[in-house]
This record gives structure tokens, sequence and C-alpha cells, in this order.
């Protein structure tokens, strides 16, 4: 099984698949790895927050998750994450394609390489986002009648509070685009294992400051959200060959005496 779809907010089923609920045990913690086949297409689905959003952010056991993939020979991710919007090109309801990001979270398991037996190592991060798979979802995008900003800068909150107005005016002076709790470590751990990981942003709001009061959008957003769905199914599943670097990203400089 070499595909996995990571959702968020929001996305707790892929349609047209059922899938058994798998227990992944880990050297970090049990995962909990929905797995399901359609028409010989193999694909374990993975709700950050579980099925019923139990779990916030900043309690996310980010590595049994990436490291339950692995285990069930995962190699190529695509991800979902809710986010509001920063940038007035990035409204809410419009989707956006992550090409980098902005790390203000803290106290989170952010690496598989600790130091002492799990090895020290660095990981380049010039391109943390798949570049085939990014290119892959823009080209089908428009057959799934989709629209996909082609470019957006995440920054990474702890949450499970939203941002102040003054946060926000400092990410958007970073570079910021959109705002969210779950995409890092997520990204960088997927990187440190060698694995294809590309996310597309779906923006539920404008970030706080932004209008004179936060709202939220909500049902009407469920067309494209099953859209987007099937757009990861259908992107993950016509790629044979992923001849990009995301599985060259590890300088080792002690090696570990686990697998990580």
């Amino acid at each position: 099984m070499e595909s996995a779809i990571i959702t968020g907010t929001g996305i707790y089923e892929i349609p047209g698949f059922t899938f058994t609920e798998k227990i992944i045990d880990t050297a970090y913690g049990s995962a909990r790895v929905n797995v399901g086949v359609k028409d010989g297409f193999e694909l374990a689905f993975l709700a950050r927050h579980g099925l019923e959003h139990t779990t916030p952010p900043h309690q996310i056991n980010y590595r049994a998750n990436i490291k339950a993939l692995q285990i069930l020979g995962v190699s190529r991710v695509l991800a979902t994450n809710a986010v509001g919007s920063i940038s007035r090109e990035i409204p809410p309801m419009s989707l956006s394609l992550l090409t980098d990001f902005l790390d203000f979270t803290s106290g989170r398991a952010f690496s598989f390489f600790d130091g002492g037996d799990t090895g020290l190592a660095h990981t380049n991060m010039d391109e943390a986002y798949c570049p085939i798979l990014r290119t892959r979802l823009l080209e089908l995008a428009p057959e799934h009648e989709l629209e996909i900003i082609p470019h957006s800068v995440y920054v990474a909150t702890n949450g499970p509070r939203f941002e102040t107005p003054a946060e926000i005016r400092m990410y958007d002076q970073l570079g910021g685009d959109v705002v969210g709790m779950t995409g890092v470590p997520e990204v960088v751990l997927a990187r440190e294992l060698g694995m294809h990981y590309a996310s597309v942003a779906y923006s539920i709001n404008w970030a706080a400051g932004l209008e004179e009061e936060m709202t939220f959008v909500g049902d009407e957003m469920a067309e494209l959200k099953q859209l987007l769905s099937l757009l990861l199914v259908n992107t993950i599943k016509s790629i044979e060959v992923l001849d990009c670097r995301c599985n060259e990203a590890v300088m080792i400089m002690h090696q570990p005496q686990i697998n990580p």
C-alpha cells in the first residue's frame, strides 16, 4: 500500500471507499489508520483529529501517524489543511496549493532524529512539498471543476486558540498567505522518512482582524470538499513514477541505532 490521504477539519470520509480501521503500533505510540480498496487501488486514510474530531491540533501524535503510514508501506501522501486566509488573493471557499511554510509551533515532537539511538540528521526543506504531486494536482483540478491557487505560504500555529489580529499582521508582513494548526511538523516528518508529500489548503474564514468579525463557512463547502477528495484520489492514482528528490532530503550525521 503506497498511497495515503491525510485530512483535517471537515473531511472525514473519502467518496467511494469503504474503510477498515487498523490500529498500528509504533515506537512513538499507536495510530488509527483506515485502509480500503476500490477497483484494485489500495488507499490508507488518516483523519488527523479523528473521525469524530476529538483530538486538538497540539495533541495530535504526528510522529505515530507518519510512522504508521510508513509501516503500511506508504511512500506518497496527499493532505488537506483547513485554514484561515491572510492574503486577500485567497478568500474563504478557495483552494490553494501549499508551497512553503512558516513554523510558529512549539512543544511538539518535530523529528524522528532526536540524537542518541535515534541518530542525528538535518533535512533539506528547500522544496518541502513534492513538486510532482503539486504539478499533477494543478493539472487535474479543472477536470474536477476545481480551481487551485498554485502558490501559498502556510503559517503553522499551535492552537487550539485562534490567532490574534496582531499576530496575523505579523504573519502577513513575513509573507504568510494562510494560517492553520496542523501542517507542521507533519510535512517535516514525512520528508524525514523520504515520503512524497503535498497538501491543498481550503479556506474556511478570514484570519483575525481582516474583517470586523470572524465568521466561518459551513455546509456550503460540502460539494467543494467532495470534489477535492476525488481530486486527491485521482491524482495519487495517476502517477506511476515519482522521479523527484523528495527521498534524498535527509543528511545523516550520526546513523540511528533504531529504525526512525
